[in-house]
């Protein structure tokens, strides 16, 4: 997931977007994992400025709950005023491109207690989002063959695994601009949901002959224990 750095637990960016927002302060964590305020910030990545009225048709909160959610990530540092408007017709847009959360190498006990309930928060909604939309798919006629999920096991190295990730994300952001621009996205556009998860199975390194599993090993030692690959992939759907 992702997160961003915010002095003393109050933000005083007032500019453009910034690219990216690592988030180190634990006032700042607990105040994101909120379910309507993780609901705003998604709702600020596809459309470029938000009211809290328009948030209150989508997310069926009242306007006022939804002001003083804005304002409470306005606090913190996720999102700013964008100019116009007065009270819950005022315009509010994302801070920050991204926001980056990390879960180890947080400072002191309380940062780290909150990394990780913020995490797995944020994993829950994700997942809870993704059973919901296989078990009752509402997609538009016509993207059953866009929606896809598959899964599967590689063996890679720690770079390696951190190339791919890399990867992916590059092929993502050739599209980044359109979240911003709307005139740049072409007829028929939807906002398409991706969680991408990707995690070292240790459980198995020991009978797929780990080198690290196996006692230093080389793994490409011909007397390393039987190697087993499994890949399992499927073409599901997955949706918003």
């Amino acid at each position: 997931m992702s997160s961003e750095e915010v002095a003393d637990g109050r933000a005083d960016y007032t500019g453009p977007e910034r690219d990216e927002l690592n988030l180190t302060d634990p006032k700042a964590m607990r105040a994101m994992a909120h379910p309507v305020r993780m609901a705003l910030l998604e709702l600020l990545a596809v459309t470029p400025t938000l009211t809290a009225t328009q948030a209150s048709e989508v997310l069926g909160e009242s306007p006022a709950n939804c002001a003083f959610h804005l304002r409470t990530l306005a606090k913190y540092g996720f999102v700013r005023e964008a100019g116009g408007g007065k009270g819950r017709e005022r315009p509010w847009a994302r801070a920050h491109r991204s926001i980056n959360l990390m879960t180890s190498g947080q400072e002191g006990a309380q940062a780290k207690l909150a990394a990780s309930t913020l995490s797995q928060v944020w994993n829950e909604r994700t997942l809870e989002r993704i059973r919901r939309a296989f078990a009752a798919p509402a997609w538009p006629a016509g993207w059953e063959e866009a929606v896809r999920a598959s899964d599967g096991v590689r063996f890679l190295t720690e770079q390696e695994a951190i190339s791919v990730s890399d990867e992916i994300r590059a092929i993502l952001d050739r599209y980044a601009g359109r979240r911003d621009d709307p005139a740049s996205r072409p007829a028929g556009a939807l906002p398409m949901h991706y969680a991408y998860y990707q995690f070292p199975m240790s459980e198995l390194a020991g009978l797929a002959g780990s080198s690290e599993a196996a006692g230093g090993r080389d793994p490409g030692d011909p007397s390393r224990d039987n190697q087993h690959d499994n890949e399992d992939s499927d073409d599901s759907e997955e949706e918003l």
